[in-house]
């Protein structure tokens, strides 16, 4: 690996604090990938070989039976995934492709468990990134219980315009159908929901959405009802 490359991962949250040995372990068998669009990562049922680090793009992480499929959750930088099949030695619970061109970090699993017993800054990060994931998937499951398809739409636009800088509009990085999947609609629910939501504000401009009225968005979405991450 490029020292370009190593100096980059060194200051991501996981590596910051651990010591330069350590660091230099971790990094001794591991691979950062520049990947395209669409590229398998990892199969769900499968044993971990590697911890993922999504260090540039997106990634999707998704479950399928039969002729179903659904997207659990996409991730940006910087993002782990799969640490607790690592951790365990355990078979994968969903599958991963990039959705966008990505460049990940694979670090071999059996090297992670061995740091875990002998680095403990780099086991307290593991566990805060565990505890993160823990905590950003808690409020999608609410969501999903609590929430109707038009009121999870307006939170995830909510979001995503903070993530984005708070912007008047969004941009839609991802197909629509995607999206669907991930808030646990199908397209043609998304397209009446987003028609729903037009009486508050939101105005479809193609690949962007306008905010032309945040508050009567918020009012509508509920957004403290349930306690979703953007408050």
């Amino acid at each position: 690996m490029r020292q370009h490359d190593l100096s980059l991962i060194r200051q991501l949250p996981l590596f910051t604090a651990i010591e330069e040995s350590h660091f230099a372990l971790l990094m001794k068998s591991a691979l950062l990938q520049r990947l395209p669009e669409g590229v398998l990562l990892i199969e769900e049922g499968n044993r971990p070989d590697f911890l993922y680090v999504v260090v540039e793009g997106t990634v999707e992480l998704f479950a399928g039976d039969r002729y179903r499929e659904t997207t659990i959750d996409i991730l940006s930088p910087v993002s782990t995934f799969i640490l607790a099949a690592v951790a365990r030695d355990e078979a994968y619970l969903k599958s991963a492709r990039t959705l966008t061109a990505a460049r990940v970090l694979l670090i071999p699993a059996p090297a992670v468990r061995n740091m875990l017993d002998r680095d403990t800054v780099f086991a307290r990060a593991m566990i805060n990134e565990l505890a993160a994931r823990y905590r950003d998937i808690v409020p999608k499951l609410k969501d999903q219980k609590l929430r109707s398809g038009a009121e999870r739409l307006a939170n995830w636009i909510l979001e995503t315009r903070r993530s984005q800088g708070s912007p008047d509009y969004i941009d839609l990085n991802y197909e629509k159908r995607t999206i669907a999947s991930l808030l646990g609609m199908t397209p043609e629910n998304l397209s009446r929901a987003l028609a729903q939501l037009a009486a508050y504000g939101v105005v479809s401009h193609g690949k962007k959405l306008q905010i032309i009225d945040k508050s009567a968005l918020e009012t509508f979405a509920r957004t403290n009802a349930v306690g979703n991450r953007y408050n």
